[in-house]
């Protein structure tokens, strides 16, 4: 597959303050959700990607860069929101600060009152921001130890950045790093403050975004991926942590050096696969796993010998594209991949491959009788078939009725999970618990259980979603 139209990672949506709306929990901290399709969501269109991705992929490259702007105006607009509680004393309040505010030559205050905004509401916005930094200076100014302060000020400057013409770049990455100093003041004084880690790294990774693929970009994404650490370090349960930090690993793989691509690819693997399993409906970290996915396949296409298939990756990366269109079928960027990969899938399933299972009569058999045979699963659930006969050619459930196979429905499902009893065949355990009592397979690989572990729990996120129709039309229409 060419370049032009690999599916663009759609960005963190990074909300900064490290809290947000608990709906169903997508990319920013603390659960809040990307607006819907038509609603207003900071999309920039960057043409110079949209270029260089083709046409095809242009409505990917746009959801690409969709997080920063939409995510600093999120949470932001909580603390613009506690400016805004002053109702209509606002004027009256603007005018006696700027009497008692002292000259204040601070470089942050000064970028902060040269930024006029594109519009009306950008305007009026700025004026509440130019409020609000004027009352956290004052605030440190008062007491120097204060990291809430910083944290804040250092929230405004961000917020600031996103309201700046976009024909400034200048002046958006001097707001940014000024932003970033405050962050790193606000931890120097307390550690633990996991919000300032987090929407540090948020900072730091648009200053990074501004720089392309450079020496300097390079050492950026690399002090925002060290942030994205002591994060989740700081709070081990943040999906949107995790899914910015794969974004920043990806980010960081198209820089380094052809050597050192491969093991940062594979931990972005393990970050996006971290985030969905503390969330697993998380949308945005379910299709980045499969862009990353994707654009492994793409490296060994281009860089592996005849003997080595990349079509096992298209395949994995298919199923997170699916998965996450049926989750979100009103996302555009969603459809777009999934036209790109869904020939990939091994239509009229999600996912087929190998399993070593018992006999569907006797799930406590000896190991002597436990055979590895093929499994499909689709939105109805997981199906053993029979080698001999042809799964694509028969609807699940209708498949060897001379002999009993193992079938499990997705709405009997309770739990899935990796198993290591030592009372199983070799390889790696998996249980199924069902409302008719667990199920245990064995799949080849550790690497290979991850897949029908991920699987297996988006097909039965996507039935309590209530989206099987949709993931139902994906595979078979």
């Amino acid at each position: 597959m060419e370049d032009s139209a690999r599916p663009t990672p759609a960005d963190s949506g990074e909300l900064p303050n490290g809290a947000g709306m608990a709906e169903d929990a997508v990319v920013a901290p603390d659960a809040a959700e990307a607006p819907e399709e038509g609603e207003e969501s900071g999309i920039a269109n960057d043409s110079e990607t949209n270029a260089a991705l083709g046409a095809e992929a242009a409505p990917l490259a746009a959801a690409h860069h969709a997080g920063a702007a939409w995510g600093a105006q999120g949470q932001r607009g909580a603390l613009v929101g506690e400016i805004h509680a002053f109702g209509g004393q606002w004027d009256r309040i603007c005018r006696q600060d700027s009497l008692q505010f002292s000259s204040h030559h601070d470089v942050a205050m000064d970028l902060i009152n040269s930024v006029t905004g594109v519009d009306e509401e950008g305007r009026s916005r700025q004026r509440i921001l130019s409020f609000a930094a004027k009352r956290y200076v004052s605030a440190i100014e008062r007491n120097p130890e204060d990291p809430d302060a910083y944290y804040n000020w250092a929230l405004v400057l961000q917020e600031s950045a996103d309201n700046v013409d976009p024909d400034s770049s200048s002046s958006k990455d001097s707001l940014l790093e000024e932003a970033c100093k405050k962050y790193a003041e606000a931890t120097r004084l307390c550690p633990t403050l996991y919000d300032a880690y987090y929407n540090w790294a948020i900072a730091i990774a648009d200053r990074a975004k501004m720089r392309g693929r450079t020496k300097e970009a390079e050492e950026l994404w690399k002090q925002a991926i060290m942030n994205y650490d002591k994060a989740v370090q700081l709070n081990w349960n943040s999906p949107q942590a995790l899914n910015n930090w794969g974004l920043g690993l990806q980010e960081l793989s198209a820089i380094v050096p052809a050597r050192d691509k491969q093991t940062i690819i594979k931990t972005a693997i393990s970050k996006f696969r971290s985030a969905i399993q503390l969330q697993f409906d998380f949308h945005r970290a379910i299709y980045n796993l499969g862009t990353v996915l994707y654009g492994l396949a793409e490296d060994t296409m281009r860089s592996a010998g005849p003997d080595v298939s990349p079509n096992d990756l298209y395949s994995q990366s298919a199923i997170y594209v699916a998965a996450a269109h049926a989750l979100k079928p009103n996302y555009s960027v969603y459809r777009s991949a999934l036209r790109l990969v869904r020939s990939m899938l091994p239509l009229p399933y999600l996912k087929a491959g190998y399993l070593t299972a018992p006999p569907a009569d006797n799930t406590i058999a000896p190991h002597k009788h436990w055979e590895r045979s093929e499994f499909v699963l689709n939105h109805e659930g997981l199906q053993q078939v029979d080698a001999s006969e042809s799964p694509s050619s028969k609807p699940l459930g209708h498949m060897g009725r001379s002999k009993k196979y193992i079938k499990v429905a997705v709405e009997d499902i309770v739990s899935v999970s990796a198993c290591s009893d030592l009372t199983l065949p070799p390889g790696a355990g998996l249980c199924i618990e069902t409302i008719h009592g667990p199920l245990f397979l064995v799949a080849d690989t550790w690497e290979s259980l991850d897949g029908w572990l991920d699987a297996i729990r988006l097909v039965y996120t996507i039935f309590a979603r209530g989206k099987s129709d949709v993931l139902a039309g994906i595979i078979t229409g």
